[in-house]
């Protein structure tokens, strides 16, 4: 579905990604992992178009995007929860999530948000920036969804969560993985990254230092890449 080809980046003269190549599989989950500065975040944000590539090639169900805009490239079919939420602090829940919406046939819309996350409809009259931060997550959520997308880009989801909230997140994309959606995840959280990921890839110093199937992700392969002890 996603083929991300041999990608360089550059911000100004500081070269952040040294020739990233990754895949999402159709109704997969990808993790990316890494340390903190390693190119996770400007990976995603290259793939979407916020920042332009100077070599490489991002293919989406066979069409290259990596010259398109993001308005474009959301079109497309590929969503973002960005790191940090960014939800509209001034807007209602509910204008939150109109302000992305895409129609489609059968996909999703307010009434199938509010489903998936009661609480939103709960609160769908409140400004998000009254929002705890785990609400404020369920709608970063709920608007890249509202573009409809087929694959999902999610930046650091359990970041600055309690782990009863971290808990509602994973089960929210176990449930969104059963109905479908491809993924493709940045995470610090192993434990979260274990429990959702069919594959995983771990970059160092902005290149893929491990890749390979969850089995394969081992206690001397977090060692190396990730200092856990």
């Amino acid at each position: 579905m996603l083929t991300v080809d041999n990608l360089h980046t550059y911000y100004g003269e500081s070269h952040i990604l040294h020739d990233i190549s990754l895949h999402v599989k159709k109704g997969s989950v990808s993790v990316l992992l890494g340390r903190n500065g390693m190119g996770k975040t400007t990976t995603l944000h290259t793939i979407m178009g916020l920042v332009a590539p100077k070599e490489g090639k991002v293919l989406f169900e066979g069409n290259e995007l990596q010259s398109k805009p993001s308005y474009q490239i959301s079109r497309a079919g590929i969503g973002l929860v960005p790191q940090g939420r960014r939800i509209f602090s001034n807007l209602t829940v509910k204008e939150n999530l109109l302000t992305t919406y895409k129609p489609v046939e059968n996909g999703w819309d307010i009434e199938s948000i509010f489903s998936m996350f009661p609480r939103l409809k709960e609160r769908q009259k409140s400004m998000g920036g009254n929002l705890s931060g785990g609400e404020q997550q369920m709608l970063s959520i709920g608007r890249a969804l509202m573009t409809n997308p087929r694959l999902l880009l999610l930046d650091e989801p359990s970041e600055g969560l309690s782990p009863l909230i971290v808990s509602d997140v994973i089960k929210i994309i176990k449930e969104l993985k059963k109905n479908g959606m491809s993924m493709l995840i940045v995470e610090q959280n192993l434990s979260m990254a274990s429990e959702l990921a069919d594959y995983v890839y771990i970059l160092s110093k902005g290149a893929v230092a491990f890749e390979g199937e969850t089995e394969a992700f081992s206690r001397d392969v977090k060692q190396k890449y990730l200092s856990v002890t």
